[in-house]
């Protein structure tokens, strides 16, 4: 069985020109909506003003009604707190908003019971974040670098908190807007998997590195074309190496790979490939295969009951549903026991899908939900990390010609317990700069760093050797 989620972006416009009116009171809280008798109030105070704060201002205002009737409380923007207050905004703040260049004002002011923290970054925000719950205030955050760096020191600090709370209502963390921006993962995993046992965490997690593959394969540009063409969309950033390195992507998986199977792992030991040394050339290859490349992030049970993981460029065969994920799209794939294998697709950024899941979070902590575990329960079955996997493997060699290359890779492979599925060459352009790929049988990933290592230190191999895993081993024969 298959679930496939598809999320649409909120289509949600603000107008009007910016607006700040600073409120001298303290402790000010806004007064109920007109006409109405209610008076409970979620008094929220935001740490950060730019795109997704700004969203999340703009949906509470466009909808207040209808949170107010589905949490019988008025959810109140009461403080903002922002970097520059000289700053240009792109949206309305309500009159009765107090606004600040001083996160302590929020911290600070006792009428604050959610600290809406989308600043970024692991410094300040970290002082943020943990300020806040130690004030007995909720937490909501968007900030999965905060997240994947101090997932410990989070859990270990709201357990502290809530314990000291007695009988008085825990303080809630939540991040849903942390990973994938729009799609709802991190809530499923946290509750419609509590019966199941996952297997296998898929994802397509960083929208720039998707947007830049679809380019290369489907409009032929280069890599440094597609770099380009993604910077002039706004999906990179001025340094892009966090996204077209894996990292941003691996800072994702740590957080999922700890939901899916109750283990914390540091970011530095699950191994991560980018896409800089990808080629229009590898794209051919793909197609030859009858599929296409995509960077994603695999976290998986292995053999022995443990977990492997990885972040890496892969060949994904076309009929697969995650091939299909084009542009700056994200999904993640979950498969497991009783459910099979259930697909997330949608926004993975962008100011309305991120503010929209911070909305999510907003509404449940003022609803009065409560999860005492925002990291799912720790795996006490002795459950370990492997940084290491297997898989078959794409091998791209690059070569001068000369005798013996062909005999070379049949020792070195079988050297290392290797076993080819099949060899694929383009035709030959230039004798002194020619390519061909290796495809292996399912073998571990160290056997393949070993033979490339090897092959790299022969006089015919021009420049490194480039390998990725196929996504599933049946994507190309039994």
């Amino acid at each position: 069985m298959q679930l496939l989620w598809s999320l649409p972006s909120l289509l949600l416009l603000a107008g009007g020109a910016l607006s700040f009116q600073l409120n001298p009171r303290q402790n000010a809280r806004r007064a109920p909506v007109s006409g109405s008798k209610l008076d409970a109030v979620e008094n929220l105070g935001i740490v950060g003003g730019g795109t997704v704060g700004g969203g999340i201002v703009e949906i509470l205002e466009s909808n207040r009604d209808l949170f107010t009737r589905m949490t019988g409380k008025e959810i109140n923007v009461a403080r903002l707190a922002v970097r520059d207050m000289g700053k240009p905004r792109d949206f309305d703040t309500p009159s009765s908003v107090v606004v600040s260049d001083n996160f302590q004002d929020i911290l600070n002011d006792d009428s604050i019971d959610t600290v809406v923290e989308v600043m970024g970054g692991t410094t300040l925000a970290k002082d943020v974040v943990f300020d806040a719950l130690k004030a007995g205030k909720n937490v909501v955050t968007a900030n999965k670098a905060l997240i994947a760096d101090c997932l410990v020191e989070i859990e270990d600090l709201v357990n502290s908190v809530n314990a000291k709370r007695g009988s008085e209502k825990p303080v809630e963390f939540r991040y849903e807007a942390a990973v994938c921006g729009g799609i709802p993962i991190i809530s499923s995993l946290q509750g419609d998997f509590v019966g199941d046992e996952i297997t296998m965490v898929t994802g397509i997690i960083n929208g720039c590195t998707n947007y830049m593959l679809t380019s290369m394969d489907r409009d032929g540009l280069s890599y440094e074309e597609s770099l380009k063409g993604a910077s002039e969309l706004g999906y990179a950033e001025a340094d892009p190496t966090l996204d077209v390195g894996g990292f941003d992507a691996r800072s994702k998986l740590k957080i999922l790979i700890r939901l899916a199977f109750g283990i914390d792992v540091s970011e530095d030991e699950i191994s991560c490939k980018g896409i800089p040394d990808l080629t229009k050339e590898d794209f051919e290859y793909a197609r030859m295969l009858g599929g296409t490349i995509k960077l994603t992030g695999v976290a998986k049970k292995v053999a022995d009951g443990n977990i492997a993981a990885f972040v890496s460029p892969t060949y994904v065969d076309d009929e697969d549903t995650l091939a299909s994920i084009a542009g700056a799209t994200n999904a993640v794939e979950v498969q497991s026991k009783n459910l099979v294998r259930s697909t997330y697709t949608g926004q993975g950024a962008g100011r309305y899908p991120t503010a929209n899941s911070c909305i999510n979070d907003i509404v449940k902590v003022a609803r009065g939900d409560v999860n005492p575990l925002p990291f799912n329960s720790k795996n006490t079955d002795g459950v370990k990390f492997v940084n290491d996997y297997k898989s078959k493997f794409y091998v791209r060699l690059r070569y001068r010609d000369m005798n013996g290359i062909t005999k070379d890779c049949g020792q070195l492979c079988a050297d290392n317990d290797i076993g080819i599925y099949s060899i694929l060459q383009n035709p030959i352009k230039n004798r002194n700069d020619a390519a061909f790929v290796i495809i292996t049988e399912s073998v571990k990933l160290s056997q393949v760093k070993k033979f490339v290592s090897a092959i790299e230190g022969l006089d015919w191999c021009r420049g490194d050797v480039f390998f990725m895993p196929l996504l599933r081993d049946e994507d190309v024969g039994a």
